[in-house]
């Protein structure tokens, strides 16, 4: 069995989870290509960020992703990405906050939602094998993001941890994190962007999100016919009351360990290009001194 990475995860004390959707009329590339060319690098060099992945959704592909048990609704919300940032303490969070105006202004011009759950905890890893701390590409896994509308008066956090305690052990499972948000609140929109949508329905309000990863989409289905899944599946209408699964193309971290990467320092595809071309004389900290330095001038 491959090595565990997840302990990597533990410096995340808190951390916010964001689902988006693109503007409306904006082409799907220029939209992914400015998220993660422009959007990011800017918001990777904001003070106090300790972890900043994005996570590219496939709009067109949500079919059989997830079993969904009967009396359980599906979650139809059109998505196009989701993004994690990760702190080490309040008060990390709370510089990264003061300095974000400028970031939440850029928000309108990719945008057409975005909603940001705060998880003030932080999240779990109970197993990731991705040995590259820093990917950033398409994504070599069959790695789906499952949201999950708690049932009120159920422990379904309780149940949730358990379930996924159990399930991460299963050796085919790549990655398993777990974010248990506290609840959306309308009438508090987050994040504080002019002219995007903050606002979500029902199902979209006390939200749990589980991340999964298999080596492909066979494995998945193997795993689903597993008995602790199934007993997971014929539990899910006791404690969920929606469901909506949402595959992920593309992968792309842009700090990690409180450190911009090369993707967050260059933009994505330029570390993409440094990487297919070999240019490892782009990555020595004279050269990436130069860039950062510029920045903060």
């Amino acid at each position: 069995m491959t090595t565990d990475y997840s302990a990597r995860d533990a410096v995340v004390r808190r951390n916010v989870y964001a689902s988006v959707r693109r503007r409306d009329g904006l082409p799907q590339d220029m939209f992914a290509n400015y998220w993660r060319d422009v959007h990011a690098t800017l918001c990777s060099r904001l003070p106090g960020l300790g972890f900043y992945v994005q996570q590219h959704f496939d709009r067109d592909h949500n079919a059989d992703l997830w079993p969904i048990a009967e009396g359980v609704r599906r979650i139809t919300a059109t998505l196009d990405g989701s993004a994690e940032l990760g702190f080490s303490s309040l008060e990390d969070q709370a510089a990264f906050a003061a300095a974000s105006t400028i970031l939440y202004a850029d928000e309108f011009n990719l945008f057409s939602e975005a909603v940001a759950y705060n998880l003030p905890a932080g999240s779990i890893t109970y197993v990731d094998r991705e040995e590259d701390a820093i990917r950033n590409g398409l994504d070599r896994y069959h790695r789906v993001h499952v949201y999950l509308t708690r049932k009120a008066g159920t422990d379904a956090d309780g149940w949730l941890r358990a379930s996924s305690a159990g399930l991460a052990r299963d050796p085919a499972v790549q990655k398993w994190k777990l974010h248990l948000p506290e609840a959306y609140d309308n009438a508090h929109p987050a994040p504080p962007s002019l002219d995007v949508g903050h606002e979500v329905e029902d199902d979209r309000l006390n939200l749990a999100v589980i991340e999964v990863a298999f080596v492909n989409a066979r494995a998945a289905r193997e795993f689903f016919a597993t008995p602790g899944f199934q007993k997971m599946l014929a539990e899910q209408a006791a404690h969920l009351d929606a469901i909506g699964a949402y595959l992920v193309t593309g992968f792309y971290t842009f700090v990690r360990g409180g450190h911009p990467t090369p993707a967050g320092i260059r933009g994505s595809r330029q570390a993409e290009l440094i990487d297919q071309i070999g240019a490892a004389n782009q990555l020595v900290p004279d050269v990436a001194r130069r860039f950062v330095e510029h920045a903060a001038a």
